[in-house]
């Protein structure tokens, strides 16, 4: 009988990585596959694309593992890799502002330190006050960051005008920054791609 390996160990994650142990890989997907999908729709915000640069990252993590480094964070190398993919993909024809890159930079930093835990207690806390909104600015709020309707879904599925929208989750956002402060913003993005309670 085989003896069970601790992989939440990083150096040893990388390790068997580097031996080509299928079964570190199917544990580093396993943990980071929601997680960097999360991310890089937040970059792309669009559900195909941000897939496609997570499976791209996982299988060039596959086909170079052995440049791994086990002195390195595997989840900042993967966070970083995201990054760099989407940069390399979709905004290489067009200049990024600076405050587009110092928005992604601090996501990232954000991102990278939080553990799953953490994340899924201030998302248990964000419900919570999202559901203190008011009645038809919750609907609305509800209906674009947990759902992810377009405005002009949520106006057409509710029978308003697309400006009753936009001014019912500038409300629900400016409620919430009162409420929970300006990291709350980050922790939105997450709202679609982990189950809370």
């Amino acid at each position: 009988m085989k003896p069970i390996i601790n992989y939440e160990n990083n150096e040893k994650l990388i390790e068997k990585l580097q031996l080509g142990e299928e079964s570190a890989y199917t544990f580093l997907v396993d943990k980071y596959h929601k997680r960097l999908f999360a991310y890089a729709h937040s970059l792309i915000h669009d559900h195909a694309a941000a897939d496609d640069i997570v499976q791209n990252v996982f299988l060039k993590t596959w086909q170079h593992r052995y440049k791994l480094n086990s002195q390195y964070s595997i989840q900042s190398f993967l966070f970083s890799a995201v990054y760099n993919q989407f940069v390399n993909t979709y905004k290489k024809d067009r200049a990024m502002m600076l405050l587009e890159v110092k928005y992604h930079e601090m996501m990232y930093d954000v991102v990278d330190k939080m553990d799953e835990s953490t994340l899924e207690k201030l998302l248990h806390i964000v419900s919570k006050e999202i559901e203190k909104l008011p009645p038809k600015c919750k609907q609305v709020f509800t209906l674009s960051k947990k759902e992810g309707l377009t405005n002009q879904e949520i106006a057409e599925y509710m029978n308003i005008s697309i400006k009753t929208v936009e001014a019912q989750i500038t409300k629900g956002f400016t409620i919430l920054r009162e409420q929970l402060g300006e990291k709350y913003e980050l922790i939105m993005l997450f709202f679609k791609h982990f189950s809370f309670s």
